[in-house]
């Protein structure tokens, strides 16, 4: 099956009403960009990437690709997330270079765009999965070969079970982001800590003003890096699978893998692009964590 090809978003006032959201508030949120037939086939990747996590048992690292996994109450494997699965997984891949994705991003940062986020997380019921506040921009590091961030990167989630407060969905402050980096304590890693308003009172901030992020299957969100954002934990039966892609304009990034050039879809190349991991070059075999 070959890329897309570049599509335009019918509608002038569908596409000024997301980037007017994305502009004021710091977000927005698509509707119904993938069927369910669409989202039928991810949900069925992203449950081959999870049997493929749990068979590792334990973290697992092939150059860009990471399993995190994590061990439950019961003492068995849990898959928190998977980085980069588009490298072996094709659907996965084509979804992160859709001509719908490259449509709604092109009016934000333009055609010419690369790829720094490319994960499926999964949130089962109970605490691991939380998220606590935070900015995606505190992780954008070393801080040199991210420029410009306030215009130039865009976050997407894509829906593939529904997100909202009993699954553990996202949480927002809208209109954090126009404040910038606001040096929020990153002293603790994210992933694994509950909300505390504590921490959004420390920087003049309150729990107060959150808004639950509410998405059907197929749905899409947009954020910027510097929304504040973060997760509770998932009190549904299920586990809420949410598939991240992370976008730059390719000017203002050194990292990345190109992802749209002109609008048109870029594969990816043998050789793998220098992202977070940084010892790509050195240690790029598998390898257990």
């Amino acid at each position: 099956m070959g890329y897309p090809q570049p599509l335009r978003l019918r509608g002038a006032e569908v596409e000024q009403a997301h980037v007017a959201a994305f502009l004021s508030e710091g977000y927005a949120v698509i509707r119904g960009l993938f069927s369910p037939d669409e989202v039928a086939k991810i949900a069925a990747a992203s449950d081959q990437l999870y049997a493929e996590g749990i068979g590792h048992g334990r973290s697992f690292r092939h150059g860009n690709l990471f399993y995190n996994v994590a061990e439950s109450a019961a003492g068995e494997p849990l898959v928190r997330m998977v980085q980069w699965p588009s490298y072996h997984q094709p659907v996965l891949d084509r979804v992160r270079l859709d001509r719908r994705i490259a449509a709604i991003l092109e009016p934000l940062i333009g055609p010419n765009l690369k790829q720094i986020i490319n994960q499926v997380h999964w949130k089962a019921p109970g605490s691991l999965g939380d998220f606590a506040w935070h900015q995606d921009s505190r992780s954008r590091r070393p801080a040199s070969a991210y420029r410009n961030l306030a215009d130039s990167y865009v976050q997407t989630g894509l829906a593939i079970d529904p997100h909202g407060p009993e699954s553990g969905g996202m949480r927002f402050i809208p209109r954090s982001h126009l404040r910038g980096d606001l040096g929020m304590d990153c002293s603790k890693k994210a992933l694994g800590t509950p909300l505390q308003d504590e921490a959004l009172e420390a920087v003049g901030l309150s729990g107060a003003d959150a808004i639950d992020l509410m998405l059907e299957p197929g749905d899409v969100a947009l954020w910027s890096p510097y929304l504040v954002h973060g997760s509770g934990s998932n009190r549904s039966n299920h586990k809420r699978r949410f598939y991240i892609n992370g976008y730059v304009r390719a000017g203002d990034c050194d990292r990345g893998e190109w992802a749209f050039r002109g609008g048109r879809a870029v594969p990816l190349g043998p050789i793998p692009a220098l992202v977070h991991y940084e010892e790509l070059r050195e240690r790029p075999e598998p390898h257990y964590v």
